[in-house]
């Protein structure tokens, strides 16, 4: 499906907005990291941007679940899909972990806070410097990877679940991240306060980075893949999805947090998802399916994973903590896009892409064993059948 390939660029270039915006440099916090001297001009684009971060990462993980779940092999091996899965985001995480390291993360991370980082355990911890820490974009992926160790289990309930229910199930996991976000408001402590987010750290772990409760987001695009594989997904004009992606992003520009990380859009986002995925089934053009934007698509997770370094670091090493005019600052912005892009390329093309082929299947594939594979559902008919069959247009 290359328009889902596609797709996922533009999550991934919200964060690096916001990242290439942030007024104080996690790395060097003497100075900043946005470039632009007008600070009414780089006060507003924060302000515009301020959600983009949360909302980038939300869109990926009800797409790791819409994906994962459609991707799924028929009598895989449950050890075979998880070998797949830690080499798809290993080898990428250790090599950036490695240069964060290297660079500049050594000189002030105890092993305390490194070694859960390096095994992608950090954002169970409540302490905001081992979250973010070594690579900050890193603690996304203990999500990611909570998401794969569990994803058998959660794939024999979502099996459960009758097709002419999928739908309320879907809402049921969609409303479920605004419960998350009430209990973050009601139940947890809200001191002391963050000097940059209106949400003590309790709370911002709770609602954000502490893994149990992004699984929602993850599920809800679980059940979605099983709703277009079912056949179910109305065929929904490009022009609406627009125009509801934009709403969810307004939206978030005015709730309160934490409402506005995940909640305001989720909706949207799995609308997008499922939209695209139909498009893609029934040969729908979607101008996500182009060359460019596929390879685009392929090398965002290493765009993502890049910026850290390259944003945080790169930009203070390079023109210290100096602003610019804003035609200058505009084209220090594109500068770090372009150099976040290549260094993106760069691990897609020499880590990730050859760790996948070497590592990410056995050598000598076995038969699956009875009870020890992920199975798809019996019974059901292949997808391109079944939209053969009942999609009469």
């Amino acid at each position: 499906m290359p328009s889902l390939t596609g797709i996922r660029f533009f999550p991934a270039l919200l964060v690096f907005f916001i990242h290439a915006l942030q007024p104080i440099g996690p790395v060097d916090p003497t100075g900043p990291v946005n470039p632009f001297a007008d600070q009414d001009l780089a006060q507003g684009l924060v302000q515009f941007f301020l959600p983009a971060g949360y909302l980038g990462v939300s869109f990926f993980f009800v797409l790791s679940g819409f994906v994962i779940t459609w991707s799924v092999k028929p009598g895989e091996r449950v050890t075979a899909y998880w070998r797949r899965r830690l080499v798809k985001i290993f080898p990428n995480h250790v090599v950036m972990w490695a240069a964060a390291m290297i660079l500049f993360a050594s000189a002030y991370t105890p092993a305390r806070t490194w070694l859960p980082n390096l095994f992608l355990v950090n954002s169970w911890i409540n302490d905001f410097g081992t979250q973010m820490s070594v690579n900050a974009p890193s603690w996304s992926l203990c999500a990611e990877l909570l998401f794969y160790l569990s994803f058998p289990v959660l794939l024999l309930g979502v099996r459960r679940v009758r097709v002419d229910r999928l739908w309320w199930w879907a809402g049921a996991a969609a409303a479920a991240t605004v419960g998350v976000a009430l209990v973050t408001v009601f139940l947890m402590p809200d001191t002391p306060r963050n000097p940059f987010i209106p949400l003590s750290p309790t709370q911002n772990w709770f609602n954000y980075t502490f893994p149990p409760m992004r699984m929602f987001e993850f599920v809800l695009g679980m059940l979605l893949a099983r709703i277009v594989i079912a056949n179910r997904w109305p065929r929904v004009r490009a022009v609406w999805v627009a125009a509801l992606l934009v709403a969810g992003y307004a939206a978030a520009t005015y709730v309160p947090e934490p409402f506005n990380m995940v909640a305001t859009t989720v909706v949207p986002f799995g609308v997008t998802i499922a939209a695209v995925a139909d498009a893609d089934l029934r040969g729908r053009r979607t101008r996500l399916d182009g060359k460019v934007m596929v390879w685009l698509g392929n090398v965002s997770f290493g765009f993502y994973l890049c910026q850290g370094v390259v944003i945080f670091w790169g930009r203070q090493a390079v023109l210290g903590n100096a602003t610019f005019s804003t035609p200058v600052a505009a084209l220090v912005m594109l500068g770090m896009f372009a150099a976040t892009l290549l260094a993106g390329w760069l691990l897609y093309a020499f880590v990730e892409t050859p760790a996948m082929r070497y590592w990410g299947r056995p050598r000598r594939p076995g038969r699956a064993r009875d009870g020890a594979a992920v199975r798809l559902e019996p019974g059901a008919r292949p997808v391109a059948t079944a939209l053969r069959t009942t999609d009469k247009a």
